[in-house]
């Protein structure tokens, strides 16, 4: 056998011709030539635009066939990016999808000695990058004695492809092919271990493909054969589920030093999360671990107030229903999920700690209608999306939990006498249409309510004889949103984001009571373009307008220093009714420089106004990119610093419990880090970080015995981040994350810093999922983190006006509780049927080993004698879910 490499397919997505082109046609090379045919003529230049004209290949170079891959009969493609200069000749080649076996390098050589005619600008060369693809095909040499002699010419035709796992480029072996043709033909085909597949001598014709395998979504083509031609086919198999990657679309890189981007099955299948996509973040670097049941994001050291939650731009008041057992978006309905810990764009201000940014997927495309159903042991989950019409799609969802349901009865039952019930629920609704092939409108609704109360009918049995009432809370929020993107033009960009919504915040103890009406109309425009080959400039306005009522009963906190004055409702009480608004307007502009295909520039600026404050605060920030090594294994040196503003709480600013005319706290975050490729699965990111606080918002006592805010609170964060992550494959996916930090605050300069309430030195998480086969799967997770910080009591002292023993505190937060160290394990099974639906069950068992980990200390009457809380015990929950 000899070797003739075949030139299959070129794609010009130029950087300096991106405003190219139509689209290149699938040539065969001759040997001795490059056998391309020039691309059809772009359209009429209207005048505006310059006139583009893509490089065409002159000099064709034959690679020498690899001998071991000769001698086993083994065919490849090899995807190379070229770099061409304005003389045609290629100045630099990389290996975008290697094929292994000495077809790479052997690929690299040969493209290296291609001459091209250059690409064109207004009839000017220019440089330019393409895609190229270097095919290497085996041809039947001829038989012995026959050398010299005329072959005989056998024209066949051949229909061979590749099935791979979605978009990572992973083979998936073993999946079945089924070649249907005119006259019965069949052909059904295993896909090898490389993914590749082929059907020889087939007649002329259209055959229909279908491609399928065990837990992924089958797909079915129209594939033309002609005469004497090989016809190369790429078919990538989605997740049963929609389990699709969840990445940011477009081709732009991160304007952020760190942005974690997770996959949708990631997502779903961590072990101990119930398949919520939020709760997974939990497990990134840099995130710590909440108190249990409690529902927020701690983002390296922050408190959870500093880091804000964004649904499509708009921002929400919460991530995580009641105690954080799942979040206000389904995982089903997420298209992208974005965590940025820290040093992120200016685009996202008024905040110190991190931006969680959660984007809608819109409805399924293929003009069907589809359904899911789920229910486990928290909550039962119904979502719906098809065609509308005219263009349009819908796309809506629905849940609520029912551990009212079973636990309320059971309290009742056993003579508790505190009995509870907890409920929530939350919605999602969206229609959308495809204006143009580059313009979009979605305008929909969603919303959260969470409830809970607590029924104490008997004080003493309730473990506190002064709490005397019940205990009621009760959290909500609807947000009506619109959203518009177009593609203006090749180099112009522009996203709008309107909403309008309510918040509700009401919570009651006894005769106690705070209550929290707010409405808030939000509006993001962002406008992106580029100037010139690697000047873009993105600008944009972010206005926030929230006006507030509060009704509220309760004592003032004590003052910084003072005892523990007692139970929270033998205080005086203070009434407060008041309606005030708050103002906060944005303005950013960013400007992004990638001088060259290895480095990235980010600077932007960020201006915000409070009218609680009546200041602006000025944010300036730059971050960079450089890619060391532009090849696998890459590597990848990144750093940033940048000025963080967040305006004081409405509470700080009131003229009843604080202090108008207060400042911003700010934070200037610092970071450097690297990220390298160890396998083409395989890659560790090291990143270090370092955040200065000061004009933090903190209480000081004054001369008539209360208190006022002022900005005297200060200090930092530092710490480190690890992340070792296997990338999904058609088996396993899984990461090793390890994050060592340390938090410390204190109230004034005049204190000695003391560690922060959220500190936790020590958090590393371990885990992975493993595809058994017949659609079963299996996950692990296992983390070890440092314990709570707590203030002691050091004892107590009798207080005559409450007529209970209340607590003389130690220092504050100087004790920590022993570590936390949990197993969850996770257990998926689904089955595929031919009509077009799957069902499947999973069992996600949390704290396999049934660890108690204190989460705090409860203390005797008279603080003499204490105990650990503990958290959460062994909790399985078994679900079910079919969708059509």
């Amino acid at each position: 056998m000899r070797a003739r490499p075949r030139l299959a397919r070129v794609v010009v997505p130029s950087l300096a011709l991106a405003a190219l082109l139509a689209p290149v046609r699938t040539a065969l090379a001759q040997p001795g030539g490059s056998g391309l045919k020039p691309p059809e003529a772009p359209p009429a230049d209207d005048g505006k635009k310059p006139k583009l004209t893509p490089p065409v290949l002159q000099k064709f170079v034959e690679a020498e066939y690899p001998a071991e891959a000769m001698k086993a009969g083994i065919e490849a493609n090899v995807v190379l990016s070229l770099d061409i200069d304005a003389t045609g000749k290629v100045i630099g080649v990389s290996v975008i999808d290697p094929a292994g076996r000495g077809f790479d390098e052997a690929a690299t050589e040969a493209v290296k000695k291609f001459v091209f005619e250059p690409a064109l600008r207004d009839g000017k060369p220019i440089p330019s990058r393409i895609t190229y693809r270097y095919a290497f095909t085996l041809k039947e040499a001829p038989a012995p004695g026959d050398a010299g002699k005329p072959a005989e010419k056998k024209v066949t035709s051949v229909l061979r492809g590749r099935v791979d796992v979605g978009s990572t480029g992973v083979p998936l072996a073993g999946a079945r092919v089924v070649v249907k043709g005119a006259g019965g033909f069949s052909s059904e085909l295993t896909v090898a271990e490389d993914g590749s597949w082929r059907v020889n001598d087939l007649p002329a014709g259209k055959y229909t493909v279908t491609s399928s395998a065990p837990g992924y979504e089958p797909l079915t083509v129209e594939e033309e054969v002609e005469t004497g031609k090989v016809t190369e086919v790429l078919y990538r198999l989605s997740v049963a589920g929609g389990e699709n990657e969840v990445v940011v679309r477009g081709e732009r890189p991160p304007r952020e030093v760190t942005k974690r981007t997770l996959e949708q099955r990631e997502l779903s299948r961590i072990p101990g999360t119930n398949g919520d996509a939020l709760r997974a973040i939990q497990n990134l670097p840099g995130v710590a671990r909440p108190p249990g049941l409690a529902g927020f994001l701690i983002v390296r050291g922050s408190a959870p107030q500093d880091t804000q939650v964004f649904i499509d731009g708009a921002l929400v008041p919460l991530a995580y229903h009641f105690g954080g057992l799942s979040s206000v978006i389904p995982t089903e309905m997420i298209e992208r999920l974005d965590f940025y810990p820290g040093n992120f764009s200016a685009q996202y201000g008024r905040v110190m700690g991190g931006i969680v940014d959660v984007g809608v997927r819109s409805a399924n495309k293929d003009g069907k209608f589809h359904g899911l159903a789920q229910a486990d042991f928290i909550d039962a989950r119904l979502l719906a999306e098809g065609p509308l019409g005219k263009g349009w799609s819908f796309i809506a969802g629905a849940r609520r939990s029912y551990v009212d349901v079973w636990l309320k009865p059971a309290l009742e039952s056993a003579g508790a006498g505190v009995t509870t019930a907890p409920v929530y629920y939350d919605f999602q609704a969206f229609v959308e249409k495809e204006i143009t092939p580059k313009s979009r409108f979605r305008v929909g609704m969603y919303g959260s309510d969470d409830r809970l109360e607590i029924l104490i009918r008997s004080p003493a049995s309730a473990g506190s004889a002064v709490v005397g009432g019940n205990v009621g809370f009760h959290t909500g929020f609807w947000r009506a949103q619109a959203v518009y993107t177009n593609e203006l033009a090749d180099d112009l960009r522009l996203r709008a984001m309107l909403s309008y919504g309510r918040d509700t915040i009401e919570f009651s103890l006894g005769s106690l009571y705070f209550n929290l009406y707010t409405q808030q109309i939000a509006h993001r425009l962002e406008l992106s373009h580029r100037i010139t080959k690697g000047v873009t400039v993105n600008v944009g306005q972010d206005i926030l307008w929230i006006p507030y009522d509060i009704d509220l009963r309760a004592p003032p906190p004590p003052r910084p220093g003072e005892p523990d004055p007692g139970p929270f409702n033998t205080r005086p009480a203070r009434l407060l009714q008041t309606s005030d608004a708050i103002y906060r307007p944005g303005a950013f502009a960013e400007l992004e420089l990638t001088p060259t295909d290895r480095a990235r520039v980010v600077a932007g600026f960020r201006a915000d106004y409070a009218k609680d404050t009546g200041r602006w605060d000025a944010s300036p920030r730059v971050n960079g990119r450089y890619t060391v090594r532009n090849e696998f294994p890459k590597t990848t040196v990144k750093g940033g610093v940048g000025v963080f503003h967040q305006a004081p709480n409405p509470q700080e600013t009131s003229k009843v419990f604080g202090t108008p005319g207060i400042l911003s706290n700010r934070a200037i975050h610092y970071s450097a880090g690297i990220e390298q490729e160890l396998t083409k699965q395989v890659d560790v990111s090291v990143e270090g970080f370092y955040k200065q606080l000061d004009g933090l918002v903190s209480r000081r006592p004054t001369a008539d015995g209360s208190f006022e805010y002022g900005n005297d609170g200060d200090g930092y964060v530092v710490g480190s981040e690890m992340l070792l992550r296997y990338k999904p494959d058609s088996r396993f996916f899984g990461w090793v994350a390890y994050t060592l930090s340390r938090s410390a605050r204190r109230l004034n300069k005049n204190q000695d810093l003391t560690l922060f309430q959220y500190d936790q030195t020590h958090i590393l998480t371990t885990l992975g999922s493993y595809r058994l086969g017949r659609g079963w799967e299996f996950g692990v997770r296992f983390r070890v983190i440092s314990g709570p910080l707590i203030t002691p009591c050091n004892s107590g002292i009798f207080s005559s006006a409450s007529g209970a023993y209340v607590c003389v505190p130690g220092q504050t937060y100087s004790e920590r509780l022993p570590m936390f160290h949990q197993l969850d394990l996770r257990l998926d099974k689904q089955w595929v049927y031919d009509a077009g639906w799957r069902l499947s069950t999973y069992l996600d068992i949390l704290n396999v080993y049934n660890r108690r980990s204190p989460e705090g200390v409860a203390y005797n009457y008279n603080y003499t004698q204490s105990t650990y809380q503990s958290g959460l015990p062994f909790i399985p929950s078994v679900g079910v879910r079919a969708e059509f």
